[in-house]
């Protein structure tokens, strides 16, 4: 098994979107990036912690690349705007890519480079090492699934999860 960190805007999209991928084996919501120990929902949403929203993917690497991970990745966001997707503003909601390997890394950098050529302006996703995450609180944890009524849900995650659909 192998574990990254990805933050795309509101950890609730990526959460649904990578439970749906084939090799996925876990997804967790939480926060990293930031320098305040044992950080919540409400003080990572002041924006004075440093962290961002972000997923914890474990995948099986026989089932699954880290390359396709990563496609899904810059498929479900926009990684040209600072601090903000859609209308969820703040650093909190920054593109970030968080490697828990040199290895990782290698490829990370490499699927960058890729990427920048569907997109007009530059790329400003983050990159750092996966130091130390935190779990968020279990309401945030498959959000998607377990409030299908929420506007939010409707609005926002509904259509990243149909075009994931469609593109699996």
């Amino acid at each position: 098994m192998q574990s990254i960190g990805l933050g795309g805007g509101c950890f609730w999209c990526l959460d649904a979107v990578y439970r749906l991928m084939p090799g996925v084996e876990r997804v967790t919501t939480g926060y990293s990036g930031g320098h305040t120990k044992n950080p919540d929902y409400e003080s990572v949403c002041s924006g004075t912690t440093g962290h961002a929203e972000v997923v914890q993917v474990q995948f099986d690497p026989d089932k699954v690349t880290l390359d396709d991970l990563l496609d899904m990745f810059w498929r479900v966001h926009d990684p040209t705007t600072m601090n903000r997707q859609g209308a969820d503003v703040g650093t909190q909601y920054r593109s970030i890519l968080l490697y828990g390997s040199e290895e990782q890394k290698a490829v990370v950098e490499a699927s960058i480079e890729k990427a920048r050529e569907q997109y007009e302006n530059p790329i400003v996703t983050q990159v750092k090492p996966l130091e130390i995450f935190y779990e968020a609180e279990e309401y945030h944890q498959d959000y998607f699934n377990r409030n299908p009524g929420a506007g939010y849900c409707n609005m926002v995650i509904a259509p990243k999860v149909q075009k994931v659909k469609s593109a699996l």
